[in-house]
């Protein structure tokens, strides 16, 4: 892979603000994105995430005002609502069908969910702890569309009671934990503003 061309993907991606109404992401680049969503990393493999993708105009108008207005709500091609898992990643069923899928001996999946039970119960939130996931699934979502030209916008401005209400969730299971906005930017984004490399990586 040419690393030029990988960095130059990340200077492209911006939060953008205003997209273009006129243009849709294709479908296949579209599943190209979810499936680097679909493939990212989350701790002890829970996947705890749902990728919602809002298609109807309807639906991204009635959700602007729960997201302080913000227009590209409603002018990007598709939202992106991540909810995460609050109830399946405690239930024994499922950790234990996730681990199980490694193919482990008996001993070490016995041992694995100890260490995952214990783990859950010292959480303070499960919710705190699958929402973090999520943005790691963002994250990846968001840099494999920069790849292919797809802009984005990363957003936690939003009333989030109101958009659980309004996607009708039953919150005892999931939760939204944010939401990106993808599609065409009508306007260059502006100069990208870093700190350092000094400034932010330390070798020890």
């Amino acid at each position: 892979m040419d690393k030029k061309a990988l960095t130059d993907s990340l200077y492209f991606r911006h939060a953008c603000k205003l997209f273009d109404e006129k243009k849709r992401i294709p479908k296949d680049d579209l599943d190209f994105i979810l499936e680097a969503g679909r493939l990212s990393p989350s701790s002890f493999g829970m996947e705890p995430w749902y990728f919602n993708i809002i298609q109807k105009q309807e639906l991204k108008e009635v959700l602007r005002p729960a997201c302080w207005d913000q227009p590209q709500i409603t002018s990007c091609s598709e939202l992106l609502i991540i909810t995460a898992k609050v109830d399946a990643p405690a239930r024994r069923e499922y950790y234990e069908k996730m681990f199980a899928r490694r193919e482990m001996p008996e001993e070490m999946l016995e041992k694995y969910l100890t260490v995952y039970k214990q783990f859950i119960d010292n959480l303070h939130s499960v919710y705190g702890w699958t929402a973090r996931q999520c943005y790691i699934a963002a994250a990846n979502m968001m840099s494999y569309a920069a790849m292919i030209g797809v802009d984005s916008c990363p957003i936690e401005g939003f009333e989030k009671d109101k958009v659980e209400e309004i996607l009708g969730l039953n919150t005892t299971k999931e939760q939204v934990a944010l939401i990106v906005a993808l599609g065409y930017r009508v306007n260059e984004a502006p100069e990208k503003k870093r700190l350092a490399f000094d400034e932010v990586v330390r070798f020890l």
